[in-house]
């Protein structure tokens, strides 16, 4: 209670100062703790501590496959728009579900190499 008297009689002024003080003094104290941590956890561990700037070994369990995002010969395409290919990934496209649907085998829209 008596604190929140004596703040109550600061200027704006003064507030605002407090006001940065208090960050400055627990911007301060959380770097101290992380640091603490930090080197607990590396002495715990085999050091690979990730804070943004460290050294990564790999990839990080469940990121995905490597070959994510590469590109791959196209394996069907459409007979009647020979610009429309499917590598095989992924879902589907639209007209070789069409086509699927009238009766056709996919092996007939293989692309001969």
């Amino acid at each position: 209670m008596a604190r929140r008297q004596q703040l109550r009689t600061l200027s704006l002024d003064e507030l605002v100062d407090l006001k940065y003080e208090l960050t400055e003094l627990i911007l301060k104290e959380v770097g101290a703790q992380r640091a603490r941590l930090e080197a607990t956890v590396a002495a715990l561990g085999d050091g690979t501590v990730s804070s943004g700037g460290g050294k990564r070994r790999g990839r990080p369990p469940g990121s995905g496959s490597k070959l994510k995002g590469r590109k791959v010969p196209a394996k069907y395409r459409n007979p009647q728009n020979r610009s429309e290919t499917w590598a095989g990934r992924g879902g589907r496209p639209r007209w070789l579900v069409a086509e699927l649907k009238k009766g056709k085998k996919l092996e007939s829209f293989t692309i001969k190499r």
